[in-house]
């Protein structure tokens, strides 16, 4: 019985992920119609044609996981990272293809794994927890590296630009990644530090778009601010006073 609740509740975000969707590419059309030089919509392109579906699964992925018990979320999450693989390999962006097809999709498995498994030790290793400060430390160091490892992949293989061409598209670019990377891999563990990465992830995206001109995809990005953001303070009121560790002195319960 629980189990189904779960997935009813996943079906209920998918239905309000729909509805949210519908209503943010009506208003894009009335722009398009009041606007004419404006060019939002884009449904000549294969690859923002696979961006939509993938995006109404991603926002009833972070719906679902926004309950840190539910673990069926993971399932629209594993569906969500091919259809953007797909997406990113149409756009030649192989760095991101290749993360979301052999390294979110893993994760996303692991999480399924972790977060439905038996909870034989009472419950208490499946509550939403800060990270310590050692492993806080480790997964700066971590945002910082594949950051600059994405930079130096962009320069040299696959934009083979200047080392200081673009550098802000670039960095964005690789902040984009490395934010991702980790808030998908904090999730298996229930950390809450993963939504501090899906803010990051937005912000950087809005940054990114911004710069290359996307309206859309501006758009598209604050929308994933917000819903980010509701799901990592659902995280934060959810961590008991003992899980807080490095936040605790941020975050007063």
């Amino acid at each position: 019985m629980e189990n189904t609740a779960l997935w009813r509740a996943l079906g209920r975000n998918f239905i309000i992920s729909i509805i949210l969707f519908g209503a943010l590419l009506g208003l894009l059309w009335l722009a398009e119609i009041i606007f004419p030089s404006l060019t939002l919509l884009k449904w000549h392109d294969p690859a923002w044609v696979v961006g939509i579906p993938a995006s109404i699964i991603g926002v009833a992925y972070i719906l679902t996981v926004k309950d840190p018990h539910n673990f069926t979320g993971f399932y629209a999450g594993i569906l969500m990272s091919i259809l953007l693989g797909i997406q990113f390999t149409l756009q030649g962006a192989y760095d991101s293809a290749f993360l979301f097809f052999l390294v979110f999709i893993p994760f996303q498995m692991m999480s399924i794994y972790k977060w439905s498994r038996n909870k034989d030790d009472g419950g208490a290793s499946f509550e939403p927890k800060f990270l310590d400060t050692p492993r806080l430390i480790m997964s700066i160091a971590m945002l910082v590296i594949i950051t600059l490892g994405d930079y130096v992949l962009s320069t040299f293989a696959l934009l083979q630009d200047g080392i200081f061409d673009n550098i802000v598209i670039k960095l964005l670019n690789g902040l984009l990644i490395s934010s991702s990377f980790l808030a998908n891999y904090w999730l298996i563990y229930r950390k809450t530090d993963s939504w501090i990465y899906w803010f990051i992830y937005s912000v950087a995206g809005i940054g990114l778009f911004i710069l290359i001109g996307n309206v859309f995809s501006i758009v598209l990005f604050t929308f994933f601010l917000v819903i980010n953001s509701m799901a990592g303070l659902a995280w934060i009121k959810a961590t008991k006073p003992e899980n807080l560790y490095w936040a605790k002195i941020f975050v007063r319960k």
